[in-house]
């Protein structure tokens, strides 16, 4: 064979390689260039849910520390409607006693009359006609506080 068409060959081949390796050196830059946008993305998506993940954990200590107070204020309520339950029961046996102490000393002054006022506990129409005249009756209103009211 002739030189001439040796190098011509080689001169072929040389440019056959080169035209490769310029193909294999784009698409390793397009592929590069394709995972870069794709890495891209994935930050992006990774932002958009971690802001999302914590405006949710905001939003749930937000309604624990709701739930947390209103429990606080039920147990208060409760707690405060057991004192005034306790106070009204302690009213009541005071007033229970006073009454006892009274129908005892009923009962030493006159001896013999019954619950009602009446003699040996009998009722009759007269006595409730003087009970109902009565023109001042002291009663104790929730308050604590003695009011007169009239008949």
């Amino acid at each position: 064979m002739d030189t001439w068409l040796i190098v011509v060959i080689v001169i072929a081949v040389v440019v056959v390689l080169a035209l490769i390796a310029l193909a294999l050196a784009k698409r390793g830059g397009v592929g590069r260039e394709r995972k870069q946008e794709q890495a891209r993305d994935h930050l992006h998506e990774a932002q958009v849910r971690g802001a999302r993940a914590d405006r949710e954990q905001a939003l749930a200590e937000e309604q624990a520390a709701r739930a947390r107070r209103e429990r606080a204020e039920v147990e208060e309520r409760a707690a405060q409607a057991e004192q005034d339950a306790r106070e009204r029961a302690g009213r009541a046996q005071e007033d229970r006693s006073a009454a006892e102490e009274l129908r005892a000393k009923a009962e030493k002054l006159a001896p013999g009359l019954g619950r009602d006022g009446t003699p040996d506990g009998r009722h009759d129409a007269t006595t409730a006609e003087n009970t109902v005249r009565r023109d001042d009756t002291i009663r104790r209103d929730d308050s604590g506080q003695d009011g007169a009211t009239r008949r």
